[in-house]
């Protein structure tokens, strides 16, 4: 009899990690709440938030799960992973004290700097400080963090005086205090690394495209692709960023009272001489990371994710291919501001399968309304291409989304441009 597993969320990540665990030898149903068309499509879908903690553990009691894997961060803040626990199911996602290291940036900067592991110098801004004299301390270009959870919308990088001011100055009204970060200089890169009190494993690194425009200019936005792995990251680099920055915080959070149970994203910048520095972390799978790194993942997904819930991880190491993934976001008509919601979506959505390898559309803001596809957010889905390389990776992740169609929708071009 086969595993009985829930999916906390309902975005590409969500749908990625359903993908996978649908694949999963040991699994033999997938549940997702709340979900989208694409899980809907593989998995069980129920009509639950992921905001609805309580719900959640009731959802989870009710289907008899082996295992609960917590896509989003909020409900991990909010101690999904400690009630769950509590009811002896396993969950993949960290309890709420170590969840803060997303929940609270200045409580991650603190840890930080008390491990002595690279990252950028900081300030704390408060109504009583002269901003001005603050602001010029560093000069441009300002990085300007809510301490707040604020779905990827909580940070401003500009190299405008007048927009950091008026960013800071509304953060210290909203929330009393705001972080002003030295700017780092060099390329970002992704290290998403599975740990608990036994041990961890980084997952090849990838790199994420979160300017909408071409060239890597305009808007922030939650992620437009990424492909992994990452060339920026050689072995070198690798080797730098577990021994400097993942090692410290693993042995940190396993000699807590209660031990870090599920993936830390590690937000790498590495700068000209291949020294890397942490930028953030996240206490979940990154999106649209996840999409480029979980089929990269050649053993039984479940086992993996289990063991990590079950704190054995080490007994149980994951084996990778050596294919390139890439994933190219589709966006709504307006996004990353308030995007179009409501309109079709139509085209071809069967896989891709041809000499070159495979490609499939991650569904993210999708849902099912009167037996027709349609948009529910601003990153609709993505289209993700797997191959040998990451030429071909990436023309048949744009043949694949060829196919598909959304009006006003956009997307990036170049996806994949710095390693290509």
């Amino acid at each position: 009899m086969g595993r009985t597993v829930l999916i906390v969320g309902g975005g590409g990540r969500e749908h990625a990690l359903a993908i996978g665990l649908v694949e999963s030898p040991s699994v033999d149903s997938v549940h997702v709440a709340p979900g989208n068309a694409g899980t809907e499509a593989i998995a069980t879908n129920h009509d639950v938030s992921a905001a609805d903690v309580v719900g959640q553990v009731e959802l989870a009691k009710s289907l008899g799960v082996d295992l609960v894997v917590v896509g989003p961060e909020a409900p991990l803040v909010a101690g999904l992973s400690d009630l769950l626990r509590t009811e002896g199911i396993p969950s993949f996602g960290p309890h709420a004290a170590g969840a803060m290291l997303e929940g609270s940036k200045d409580f991650a900067k603190q840890v930080m700097l008390d491990l002595e592991i690279p990252t950028a110098k900081v300030q704390h801004l408060t109504a009583e400080i002269d901003l001005d004299e603050a602001v010029d301390k560093w000069g441009a270009p300002w990085v300007v963090k809510r301490d707040v959870l604020a779905g990827g919308k909580g940070v401003v990088v500009t190299d405008n005086r007048d927009e950091a001011l008026d960013f800071i100055t509304e953060s210290i009204e909203s929330d009393g205090m705001v972080l002003l970060e030295e700017f780092l200089s060099g390329e970002e890169a992704s290290m998403l690394v599975m740990m608990d009190e036994s041990g961890f494993v980084a997952l090849p690194c990838s790199q994420d495209h979160k300017r909408v425009s071409e060239g890597d200019v305009g808007l922030n936005t939650g992620g437009m692709g990424a492909y992994a792995p990452a060339p920026v990251a050689t072995e070198l680099v690798r080797s730098r960023a577990i021994s400097e920055i993942v090692e410290p915080m693993h042995k940190h959070l396993s000699s807590q009272e209660i031990p870090y149970r599920g993936c830390l994203y590690v937000g790498l910048m590495i700068d000209g001489d291949g020294a890397p520095s942490v930028v953030e972390y996240n206490v979940r799978f990154g999106d649209p990371e996840t999409q480029v790194t979980i089929p990269l993942i050649d053993s039984d997904l479940c086992e993996l994710l289990l063991a990590v819930a079950e704190g054995r991880l080490a007994d149980s190491m994951p084996t990778f291919s050596d294919n390139h993934a890439l994933t190219v976001v589709l966006a709504a008509e307006g996004y990353p501001g308030p995007p179009v919601k409501g309109r079709e979506i139509s085209g071809d959505f069967s896989d891709l399968i041809d000499s070159k390898g495979r490609a499939f559309i991650h569904h993210a803001g999708t849902e099912i309304r009167d037996e027709k596809l349609v948009s529910t957010g601003g990153r609709v889905l993505a289209s993700t291409g797997i191959s040998s390389s990451l030429s071909d990776a990436q023309s048949l992740a744009y043949e694949m989304l060829s196919r598909v169609h959304l009006e006003g929708s956009h997307f990036r071009r170049d996806i994949g441009h710095r390693a290509l």
